[in-house]
């Protein structure tokens, strides 16, 4: 499938929803309930492979994986490639041709420092990677700069990284910690071209997301932590000799 599909799918008021997954078989049953892409969760597929998130587990193991997801299933994949993992744009775009991703998430946190890009820099990287993979790749930029702070006095500085980002040759924008219905309209309104919103637990639902005008939706690594929590309960079980079939 093709970068075009994917980008066609990402249509403001009528969201692209994505359920992350973290292997192969989950990257069916997504496609099997009828989404028409699939895309990966950092924080799933780094813990399924034994690490922690925030390019802790190795580049190699975690471009593997999304291949193995890619080759499972016939929609487009966009693969979470965190930072970027000390890859150049041209670097990167190989390694998610060659897994087979026509679309990534690149996220402006440094994780060598633990903070967040400066706007000039993101910009530059978001420009190499665009440059390197051409229209072969959906950019969807991560906004992390409402991290830690009122998100209601970073909205303005937000907005202005967001539409650098989509200058520089992003398709999206995900402003991942953005979480009140009021902020992610004025963002959306603001940056004037397609924004990815998390759905969050008690946020705004997918139905409310699509109303602000979102053009992409994402559950991120909510969905693995609702089944592994799942899971827990159903071992907490066994181990108390409960069967659960």
């Amino acid at each position: 499938m093709t970068a075009a599909a994917l980008k066609a799918l990402h249509v403001p008021g009528k969201p692209l929803v994505l359920p992350n997954v973290w292997d192969a078989d989950t990257a069916k049953l997504v496609e099997a309930a009828g989404f028409p892409a699939v895309a990966t969760s950092s924080v799933a597929v780094a813990a399924v492979l034994g690490f922690p998130d925030g390019e802790q587990a190795p580049a190699d193991e975690m471009f593997a994986a999304a291949a193995r997801i890619a080759k499972a299933v016939g929609v487009p994949v966009t693969v979470d490639a965190e930072s970027g993992y000390g890859l150049s744009g041209a670097e990167l775009a190989g390694r998610l041709s060659d897994a087979g991703a026509v679309g990534c998430n690149f996220e402006d946190t440094d994780h060598a420092t633990g903070g967040v890009r400066p706007v000039a820099e993101q910009a530059e990287r978001i420009a190499a990677l665009r440059e390197a993979a051409g229209d072969g790749l959906v950019i969807n930029a991560r906004v992390d700069s409402f991290r830690g702070i009122d998100p209601k006095e970073g909205l303005a500085g937000g907005i202005a990284r967001a539409k650098a980002y989509l200058a520089a040759g992003a398709d999206c924008v995900y402003p991942i910690h953005l979480r009140t219905p009021e902020l992610i309209a004025e963002f959306v309104q603001g940056v004037g071209g397609a924004v990815n919103a998390p759905a969050w637990p008690g946020g705004p639902g997918l139905d409310g997301l699509a109303e602000l005008g979102v053009a992409r939706i994402s559950l991120g690594g909510g969905l693995w932590q609702h089944l592994r929590k799942q899971l827990e309960a159903t071992l907490a079980g066994v181990a108390g000799g409960k069967l659960p079939y």
